[in-house]
């Protein structure tokens, strides 16, 4: 279980990051700047993977991997959760801003948590269920909370392209666990497929379509893609614990660990950006913690002994 409440520590750390440099130069108030930020991101996430599998010698397990079917059903899961699921990620913040993106989003493990019972067979406890709703219920609350800070963009897209992401990660995470049920393909070479195949789909046709591959290009040598880095530094750590957790409890657990990164986001802007949290978005995060704990426990007498 810890492996999933690290995933989503680090992801809020990558979030607040990644916030950060959207508001840095050359991204801050350009169009470009959510498909862009994605691409170089998920790029650079892989570049970072090559040269840690590579100190560990196991690329060449990767390719073994890739070349088995739960390898090449991976790397369609990397489209769904990186091109597809990220991009109308950044978007949505650009368009509706972070808290009701925040409050879309993270509806994910509930979309994850059907598929996963329709197709893995996974079961869920009705109060593992509810702890799971209490935690999205919580989750609503700092959305809504955070909503002055709302961008001002087109509302229409903002909300498809979150509903976007939430069928994105929730359908990931349950074709990841699928894949990994394969002996050949582990959870470094899982998320270095997702990530190498998500780069690529970005780098070929994404950015090009979306006409950002130039800009992307042009902001590779500024301080906001130095910032991106540090983002996708976290990123690739909580992708390496999310990966663990799924292959280990379940991607039903897995994602309801991982959501508690609106929680973590709250807690690393205090720093960070110096924004200090009310006392409702205090409660929040609490809740949000507890709640995606049990959710992820079907024994909540195990708890006692630790994890």
């Amino acid at each position: 279980m810890r492996w999933g409440v690290f995933s989503g520590a680090l992801w809020g750390l990558d979030t607040v990051i990644l916030g950060i440099a959207l508001a840095m130069a050359p991204f801050a108030g350009t169009s470009q700047a959510s498909m862009a930020s994605a691409f170089l991101h998920d790029a650079i996430c892989a570049i970072i993977l090559l040269i840690y599998m590579g100190a560990r010698g196991r690329l060449g397990r990767t390719l073994a991997a890739i070349r088995t079917r739960s390898g090449k059903t991976i790397a369609l899961g990397a489209i769904l959760g990186g091109p597809f699921g990220m991009t109308g990620y950044l978007i949505a913040i650009n368009n509706i801003g972070p808290g009701y993106t925040a409050i879309i989003s993270t509806f994910y493990p509930a979309v994850g948590t059907l598929l996963a019972y329709v197709f893995l067979k996974e079961r869920m406890r009705p109060r593992q269920i509810l702890a799971l709703l209490v935690a999205l219920g919580a989750i609503i609350l700092i959305g809504y909370s955070s909503t002055g800070s709302t961008a001002s963009g087109n509302a229409v897209l903002g909300i498809v392209a979150a509903l976007a992401c939430v069928l994105g990660w929730g359908s990931e995470a349950v074709i990841l666990a699928w894949g990994m049920r394969d002996d050949e393909v582990d959870e470094d070479s899982a998320l270095q497929i997702r990530e190498t195949t998500s780069a690529l789909v970005y780098l070929l046709v994404v950015a090009p379509i979306a006409g950002v591959l130039g800009f992307g290009i042009r902001a590779i040598p500024t301080l906001g893609t130095g910032v991106i880095a540090l983002a996708a530094l976290a990123g690739t750590a909580s992708y390496l614990f999310y990966y663990t957790a799924i292959n280990t409890v379940g991607a039903s657990r897995g994602m309801a660990l991982n959501i508690s990164y609106s929680a973590w986001a709250v807690i690393f802007a205090l720093p960070l950006i110096g924004t200090v949290p009310s006392v409702l978005q205090i409660v929040c995060c609490m809740v949000i913690l507890v709640g995606t704990v049990l959710a992820a426990t079907p024994n909540w007498k195990e708890l006692r002994s630790g994890w």
